[in-house]
């Protein structure tokens, strides 16, 4: 097992803070956390995945220790960029891109620019369908055909240290409650409570309705490349309807698909599964082209 490295580049004037382990030349695995993580996530996945794959988690701007500077746009597509920018700073061109909550409009923004770089998907709790946005959507589409402050102020207050924990541990069974450390939302919001970053994590939802718009270019991107895919899903998510997880399997035709008793940050209960399978799927992959 490689030890994981923790470095800060700056690429495009964004100061970009990074996990890496692995040899640099093998198959790249892109991790990309959600909302309101960082790469911190993938703390237990990252040295048992080196053994197959060049890794980095990246803290995408607005989160984590990433810093950029106060005109960044902080919209999916330069994100998208800046993570492009690092990935051509360390070389990598081949990789597997880990598909999950926020992460995913940045995940298909790169898929839709480079198809052709893309070994496949592992797709965790990530939203590119329609199906996986239920009743409690509603007034979030509300608000982005409509950004007004009368429509925001109808929105649930959720940009707090109780919402934030809501993300790990909201609306799971109680046999689940003792497997979540509480260190991650608490890391979380000591990072989100600095000056000004509810404000940045609020504007980064609002364009999340662009990536919303988007999901007839990734249906005909999984269409037209096919690329491999592994779906692990934590059943007991809040956020994504479970129809999210099989509507994959509408336009992918080699997705394999697993559903855990799992919440939404299914690696803060499941990681050992997750590492096993996502292992052996970039093993399996890479030997069958």
């Amino acid at each position: 097992m490689n030890k994981t490295r923790h470095r800060t580049v700056n690429v495009g004037g964004v100061d970009l803070f990074y996990r890496e382990a692995g040899q640099r030349g093998a198959p790249g695995l892109l991790l990309l956390h959600g909302q309101p993580c960082s790469s911190f996530y993938f703390r237990q996945i990252i040295g048992p995945l080196s053994e197959v794959a060049h890794v980095v988690a990246p803290d995408l701007p607005g989160f984590g220790f990433t810093k950029a500077a106060d005109d960044y746009p902080y919209t999916f597509d330069a994100m998208a960029e800046t993570i492009g920018m690092l990935m051509r700073e360390i070389g990598m061109d081949r990789f597997y891109l880990y598909v999950h909550d926020f992460g995913s409009p940045v995940a298909y923004a790169l898929a839709l620019k480079y198809p052709e770089r893309v070994l496949g998907l592992i797709i965790q709790n990530g939203n590119a369908h329609e199906e996986g946005l239920g009743t409690p959507w509603a007034l979030v589409k509300s608000y982005w055909a409509n950004p007004t402050p009368a429509n925001r102020a109808k929105l649930p207050e959720w940009l707090n240290s109780e919402g934030v924990k809501h993300t790990y541990v909201g609306d799971i069974p109680d046999h689940l409650l003792p497997l979540v450390a509480p260190e991650g939302w608490h890391l979380d919001w000591e990072r989100m409570s600095q000056p000004g970053l509810v404000e940045i994590q609020f504007r980064i939802f609002s364009d999340y309705g662009s990536h919303v718009a988007r999901f007839p270019e990734y249906a005909a991107y999984h269409r037209d490349h096919q690329p491999p895919a592994l779906l692990l899903w934590g059943r007991h998510d809040p956020y994504y309807e479970i129809e999210e997880a099989y509507a994959y399997a509408r336009d992918l035709d080699r997705v394999d698909m697993h559903i855990y008793d799992g919440p939404h940050l299914l690696l803060e209960t499941h990681y050992a599964e997750c590492a096993g399978m996502m292992r052996n799927f970039i093993v399996n992959a890479r030997s069958d082209r």
